[in-house]
């Protein structure tokens, strides 16, 4: 019944195609979210870098896991946050002639998704703070395509690097 009457609606209301450049053309993007998400890659392997047994009874070494554990799943969990903002901003706001002043895009991405993969995979602080520079590098590309200088502020955060912002 639902299909009939369905068909009947589309049959008799006019409709005529529509484009946006994502799902729900809301206007509304920002890398900010990636980049904090890396700072926090960041710092959950500065964590688990410290980490270590304050003894070798059972009590330490449960503690000892316990807090490596936290640190991890929460590393994992930015790790992906910055994979899905990037990948949102990627596929849903940037457009074809984005791709013709920014040819290196594409690369961004690509490189971004791969050393997200590196920080999960690993214990490693220099991919971390590549992570964090090619997400930089990102929302440097996503401002300027909106007509926005930026500026490089150093961020409130412990782990002393910066965010990008638009001026």
């Amino acid at each position: 019944m639902l299909g009939i009457m369905y068909r009947l609606l589309l049959r008799f209301l006019p409709s005529s195609p529509i484009s946006a450049h994502c799902d729900i053309p809301c206007g509304i993007y920002d890398p900010h979210a990636a980049q904090v998400a890396a700072h926090t890659v960041i710092r959950m392997t500065q964590l688990i870098e410290q980490l270590h047994t304050e003894g070798n009874d059972d009590k330490a070494k449960k503690l000892f896991f316990h807090q490596l554990s936290r640190y991890t799943a929460v590393k994992e969990e930015h790790a992906e946050t910055v994979k899905r903002e990037v990948r949102v901003i990627w596929g849903d706001y940037f457009k074809e002639e984005h791709l013709k002043t920014y040819p290196q895009l594409h690369e961004k991405v690509f490189q971004i998704m791969k050393l997200t993969s590196k920080t999960r995979q690993s214990i490693d602080m220099e991919s971390a703070q590549q992570l964090l520079a090619a997400v930089q590098e990102f929302a440097e590309i996503f401002w300027k395509t909106k007509g926005r200088e930026t500026v490089h502020i150093t961020s409130p955060y412990p782990t002393e690097g910066e965010l990008v912002l638009p001026k």
